[in-house]
């Protein structure tokens, strides 16, 4: 899957699940302080990654997803 694919398909995500706009979901938008997610969003956020790429992003590796770019990094990560 292409970079480009990735980041359409989170940015998606991002505005499916919590409501904001597709304008708002920059690269460097932090989910908490600028998409308004509290904890429990960003955990649902992970799983739809999760489920719409098939693939498994382990607890401890989720403390550092904090904005739309480390979401997309770590998304890429995982498929490689």
């Amino acid at each position: 899957m292409q970079y480009e694919e990735i980041v359409k398909k989170v940015q998606a995500i991002i505005v499916d699940k919590l409501g904001v706009e597709p304008s708002e979901v920059t690269m460097t938008a932090n989910f908490t302080n600028d998409l308004g997610a509290d904890s429990l969003d960003t955990v649902e956020l992970l799983m739809e990654f999760e489920k719409v790429f098939g693939i498994r992003i382990p607890d401890e590796e989720t403390a550092g997803i904090s904005t739309v770019q480390d979401a997309v990094d770590k998304v890429a990560e995982k498929l490689q």
